[in-house]
């Protein structure tokens, strides 16, 4: 999109693009996202910008309105198999946070020299600025809704002094953590986390979302122990252990879409609502891309649903389901488990491989196996191997692993079925664009054949 085209859709506060740029105001020095109800600025006076962080690196503040910095993240990056994409997904999970930017290369196959200059040069923004925005919008969810002491928050957040966080909670929000925090919804509906009730959340999505038929997949897959889902459709809760860096968590996502005020603009997004439960707050970021992933909460249904529905085949389905989704997984060994050894399978695993949670949730009882735990499960079967392939770094398939690379690898371990091989390909490296293994789909479908497969399956015109 060139500039004249970004500033039609700031115009007409178009929200298909929320989180694909962001737009300053150099006469108020405050940065936006597309959808803004705000007025709209004069052309001369707008500067554009790919990410957040590189608008907060050239002085601009967050718009305390719109909140640019809550937006659904850019669809691209789970589309791009390139460094950058790798990149922003590594990110996102929290890598730098936990590894530095050295760390992030070492993932990447990259020096940290090469890394800095790609991201800089196309995005604006090197890997500890993007690392820097993301830990300042995570702050501001604690600040939000929680009591957490303001030091507590600060640590939490991934800053490693206190001092770095008030800087950048100034320079980004233009106010002091307290102001922060007293700035937050305090009267009734208000929601804040209490003892025992976990961090509430929005997870934010652009656009439509058909989330009846996530929750349907979900509750056909649960792993009993790992995950459940209760409530009649329409009105269900999925509710699931996390196992993260620092510790563990527990979700509980609701199934009803939430939709932002009339007057937010051209095609609005909306939410899915949350319950987050840790036993450290620094899992925060890592545990929202996971459930983002899995929901498929950054995909950008405009484009999907515009390539399918221009094919006679899918333009009724598409009509029937705009905004479907292709969900993804948390822990790759979980997709892998259901497909390799069964639901019943899966459940016997975790069962006797599991962690058990130090209490029990209702009937969540466990943590999905490690892969360490997993690689003696079957020692002579494709499910043994994948686990031994995960806990060595023979196989890798974390958000920033090369999926080409992670297929190859796939292939070559000890009895993998290439079904398997392509329902990781979807599942557990979030690619859009993959069809089963024989199948022949039309070239048209591209990049978004994991969408159209969504649909036929969920018609029956595709079994599993």
């Amino acid at each position: 999109m060139d500039e004249d085209s970004g500033y039609e859709a700031v115009r007409s506060r178009d929200g298909r693009f929320d989180g694909a740029f962001f737009f300053a105001v150099e006469t108020t020095g405050i940065y936006c996202r597309p959808s803004c109800p705000a007025v709209t600025p004069k052309r001369s006076n707008v500067r554009f910008f790919r990410t957040a962080a590189a608008a907060q690196g050239s002085g601009f503040r967050a718009c305390r309105r719109c909140r640019p910095d809550a937006v659904p993240g850019s669809a691209e990056w789970n589309v791009r198999a390139d460094v950058v994409g790798r990149a922003m997904r590594l990110i996102g999970d929290g890598v730098v946070d936990r590894e530095g930017v050295a760390g992030l290369a070492a993932r990447l196959g990259y020096s940290a020299r090469q890394v800095q200059r790609q991201l800089t040069t196309e995005l604006g923004a090197g890997p500890v600025a993007l690392a820097r925005a993301q830990r300042a919008h995570t702050a501001r969810t604690l600040l939000r809704t929680t009591d957490l002491p303001i030091t507590e928050i600060a640590f939490a957040s991934g800053f490693a002094s206190v001092r770095q966080f008030n800087d950048t909670i100034r320079q980004v929000y233009d106010a002091t953590p307290s102001g922060v925090r007293a700035a937050a919804p305090r009267g009734r509906g208000a929601r804040r986390a209490t003892p025992g009730a976990g961090i509430p959340l929005r997870l934010a999505h652009r656009g439509p979302y058909q989330s009846r038929a996530v929750f349907d997949q979900l509750a056909q897959e649960a792993v009993p122990g790992v995950e459940e889902v209760t409530g009649a459709p329409g009105g269900r809760t999925y509710r699931r252990t996390l196992r993260l860096p620092h510790g563990t968590g527990i979700v509980a996502v609701e199934e009803r879409a939430r939709g932002p005020r009339a007057g937010g603009g051209t095609h609005p997004g909306g939410w899915l609502e949350a319950r987050l439960h840790l036993t450290d707050p620094r899992d925060l970021t890592t545990a929202v891309q996971r459930l983002r992933r899995l929901f498929d909460l950054d995909a950008d249904p405009y484009a999907v649903d515009e390539r399918l529905s221009a094919d006679p085949r899918l333009a009724p389905l598409v009509a029937a389901r705009p905004g479907l989704r292709s969900p993804g997984a948390v822990d790759p060994l979980e997709p892998a488990a259901r497909a390799l050894a069964g639901p019943a399978g899966a459940e016997r695993l975790v069962r006797r491989y599991g962690k058990a949670l130090d209490a029990p949730c209702g009937s969540l009882t466990h943590l999905f196996p490690e892969p360490d735990a997993l690689a003696g499960a079957q020692p002579g079967g494709p499910l043994g191997a994948l686990a031994r392939a995960l806990a060595d770094g023979t196989v890798r398939l974390d958000p920033g692993a090369d999926r080409d690379d992670a297929q190859r690898a796939l292939l070559a371990l000890p009895g993998m079925d290439p079904a398997v091989a392509a329902t990781l390909r979807v599942r557990a490296l979030g690619d859009p664009d993959v069809a089963p293994p024989g199948s022949e789909t039309p070239e048209a479908w591209r990049p978004w054949r994991s969408y159209a497969i969504q649909h036929l399956r969920i018609t029956g015109e595709l079994t599993p």
